[in-house]
């Protein structure tokens, strides 16, 4: 289930939802095992098998969280390390199974026939990324005693399935959301801005991401796309993936929102960076936060070396594209982002960035740099993401290849998204803060999300789904 969906919005949301409103604040307990029960449901509406995976992974990690906190209590720190050290190795084996394995067999010059019918049919669980993530957060800050474990199974259970975050995130940490499982009121101010939130998100999935995304997937399906098609489509993909991915955080941190949890923002306008470094501190915000705090740090950070210090960074980077998928393509996504973090530390990026005249020109580096990262981020392999590439900079003009694609309607989005990709919504905040009208920015917003909520149902409307909607309204 995905919060596109006519089920989510029409179905689940708003039965979960009044259900949870007439458990009384005071029963937290009750309140969370309603919102367990759900996550598993909304879970298991498209992969039923896999949530007993999810539920045995859980329970693993809490026993093993629980023996760390009484070998910690007992100030045998060998025993500490020793589960701490099996459970990531665990952990990690079982997202390596299902993500990796796979495809590292089919790059196998040969078959196995006892393999091969087990992996044919061998799916990846949904979420399985951002969960596994969660859980390792977890057991990590429980054995450097950042937290005591959890004593509550299905409190545990909640915090790892919550469905909000369970398909795209954001991570959240155990430390980030520990008082807000035991504590927390739903309040009208905040329903209301969560609300608000889940409809800009929605807004950008629906409106914005998936325009983008038909020129985008028109380019990278060309064979050999004209150089007017391929830099249209790769800046619609770069379009699409931000709008798609920072809708789907907004709209799960406006779900949290009305269910009274507080969650922090996992995108701050990227696309007006002045250097990757900057970047990586604005795209996937929480993502970045937990490779420094598990991975970067723990390996010396900056603290070493300028040697190891780089060694350190192209780790990371290399991790984190294979985080992102199974394929070369996403490796050499992270080692390019790698590599110009170092490029940037060598060439004193940092004295630069202080310089505001030259934004314009950082910004524009920038914005080409993750542009060219996200083509071959898109490509089905490596010698295809070099191909479109070299359409990119190389291929004939084609102008009349690629305005075909942009009718009247598509050209408004697509102008709309650039604007959105700047900070407008915060300089206008911070204007009326400035001025004392708070609370008319807030009735503004409100008064927008109106119109883009039929907007968005409108577009559902046109879709697979339009008998439903028409039955409803």
């Amino acid at each position: 289930m995905v919060f596109s969906s006519t089920v989510f919005l029409f179905i689940f949301l708003p039965v979960t939802w009044l259900l949870y409103l007439l458990i009384p604040a005071r029963y937290i307990t009750a309140r969370n095992a309603l919102l367990g029960l759900t996550s598993l449901v909304f879970y298991a509406y498209g992969e039923p098998i896999y949530v007993a995976i999810m539920l045995l992974s859980v329970l693993f990690n809490y026993c093993t969280a629980r023996s760390i906190g009484s070998a910690a209590d007992a100030g045998n720190n060998r025993r500490v390390r020793a589960l701490t050290v099996f459970s990531v190795v665990i952990n990690l084996t079982l997202l390596g199974f299902f993500k990796y394995v796979p495809w590292l067999y089919s790059l196998l010059p040969f078959e196995i026939p006892a393999v091969q019918p087990m992996l044919a049919g061998l799916t990846l669980p949904v979420g399985i990324s951002f969960y596994t993530f969660q859980i390792l957060s977890y057991v990590i800050d429980v054995s450097r005693g950042s937290c005591a474990p959890q004593k509550n199974y299905f409190t545990l259970l909640l915090y790892i399935s919550f469905f909000p975050q369970l398909i795209a995130g954001p991570i959240v940490t155990y430390g980030d959301i520990r008082d807000q499982l035991s504590a927390r009121c739903v309040t009208i101010s905040k329903t209301a801005d969560g609300i608000c939130r889940f409809v800009l998100g929605l807004s950008k999935k629906l409106l914005i991401s998936n325009t983008a995304a038909v020129i985008a997937d028109a380019a990278f399906a060309a064979d050999t796309p004209s150089a007017a098609l391929a830099w249209a489509g790769a800046l619609c993909y770069s379009l699409q993936i931000y709008f798609d991915f920072s809708g789907y955080s907004d709209m799960a941190i406006g779900l949290a929102a009305m269910f009274g949890f507080s969650i922090g923002d996992n995108f701050n306008y990227p696309y007006s960076a002045v250097s990757i470094r900057d970047f990586w501190r604005r795209w996937h915000i929480s993502l970045t936060t937990w490779f420094r705090t598990y991975v970067y740090i723990p390996l010396g950070g900056n603290r070493c070396s300028g040697v190891r210090t780089v060694c350190n960074r192209i780790f990371v980077f290399l991790l984190t594209g294979i985080w992102h998928g199974a394929n070369f393509t996403y490796i050499l996504w992270g080692l390019w982002h790698g590599a110009l973090m170092m490029l940037e530390r060598v060439c004193r990026f940092d004295v630069l960035e202080r310089r505001r005249i030259l934004h314009l020109p950082l910004r524009i580096y920038t914005l080409l740099c993750v542009v060219l990262g996200f083509v071959m981020f898109r490509a089905p392999s490596v010698d295809a993401g070099f191909s479109f590439i070299g359409s990119m900079f190389a291929g004939a003009g084609g102008i009349g290849d690629a305005i075909r694609y942009f009718d009247p309607y598509t050209c408004m989005i697509l102008c709309a998204a650039i604007l959105l990709s700047a900070p407008i919504f915060p300089a206008l905040r911070c204007v009326c803060e400035a001025r004392g009208h708070v609370n008319a920015f807030r009735i503004s917003v409100a008064v927008l999300c109106v119109p883009l909520f039929l907007l968005c149902i409108m577009t559902l409307a046109s879709s697979a789904f339009n008998p439903f909607i028409y039955y409803i309204f």
